[in-house]
């Protein structure tokens, strides 16, 4: 096959998880879906053992986003959260090596597979807290909103508009001069995808060779494109409601993929208990453009330490 950029990048990110004390893991969550995922090393997979540490870490879920592996998307956050809580990752649907028969293909199906990916795991009794970034945070909030307090007691939802519409999709179409959205999202060709890269960033790479924008687009599937055909946010079959849980937005002053005044509006429709963090000269990724400070606010408001 030669030499792939994309697989050396995969090797990077897996050791940067492997160091915050986590392994890979391939979870069959019912008899349609497995789940390729992150669990911490001292984790059993059974229930038989699960007592064997009396004093657990709370449990941290990170959802990515949509693209390729998880390792990309948390890389710069599991080492310090590892040192706080006991986090798992998974891989969407689809993404990685998760995969389902099911027809179903929404994020609230994501949501319900990854709850029983918990159920499995023997971790369902323990203290939930859940992050999500862009499609991860749809993802998240409606686990957080089917799960309730009980289960889950702190969301982050970053660069993610649960609030988007069809003048949000047209907007975002126009700036990346394509007609169609799954066009822009599953680039056809590297003239897209080099589009689609900078409005994800906050300054785009003024060049990237032909070859990486090659490996990159060998990702994309036809499964990929259900996903993203599946999606209720944005349909008349969905309308956000407040969450019962202390809830953090975050989203990048930059945001081209969704517009960072949508991150004010969502923040009021979450409820009296969401805030919002706003992370300067950051675009869609502030979680790895501005790792350092988006974990400053991701552990102060998971810790609680209610430092504004």
């Amino acid at each position: 096959m030669g030499f792939s950029i994309v697989s050396l990048m995969n090797s990077m990110f897996r050791r940067s998880f492997v160091s915050a004390g986590l392994r890979p893991d391939t979870v069959s969550v019912d008899s349609d879906t497995t789940i390729h995922c992150w669990i911490p090393s001292s984790l059993p997979v059974s229930n038989e053992s699960k007592e064997s540490n009396p004093n657990p870490k709370p449990m941290l879920l990170l959802i990515p986003g949509f693209g390729l592996h998880a390792v990309w998307h948390w890389n710069a956050q599991v080492g310090p959260l590892s040192r706080h809580f006991d986090i798992i990752v998974p891989d969407l649907i689809f993404f990685g090596g998760s995969t389902t028969s099911s027809s179903l293909r929404s994020e609230v199906f994501q949501a319900e597979s990854f709850t029983r990916l918990l159920d499995v795991l023997g971790v369902a009794d323990r203290q939930l807290y859940i992050a999500g970034t862009s499609y991860g945070g749809f993802v998240a909030y409606n686990m957080a909103h089917s799960l309730g307090p009980e289960r889950v007691k702190r969301v982050v939802i970053a660069s993610s508009d649960l609030l988007k519409s069809e003048e949000d999709d047209k907007e975002l179409m126009a700036r990346g001069g394509v007609e169609n959205l799954v066009d822009l999202m599953l680039p056809k060709d590297t003239k897209t995808l080099k589009s689609l890269l900078g409005l994800t960033t906050y300054r785009a790479p003024k060049f990237m060779p032909e070859f990486l924008l090659r490996d990159i687009k060998r990702e994309n599937n036809e499964k990929k494109l259900e996903i993203l055909n599946g999606l209720i946010v944005g349909t008349k079959d969905f309308e956000l409601a407040p969450l019962q849980q202390d809830v953090l937005v975050i989203w990048g002053e930059g945001d081209q993929i969704f517009s960072v005044d949508k991150a004010y509006k969502m923040k009021e429709k979450l409820g009296h208990k969401a805030r919002l963090e706003i992370l300067p000269k950051t675009g869609h990724m502030p979680h790895q453009e501005d790792s350092k400070r988006f974990n400053n606010f991701l552990l102060n408001f998971l810790l609680d330490t209610s430092k504004p």
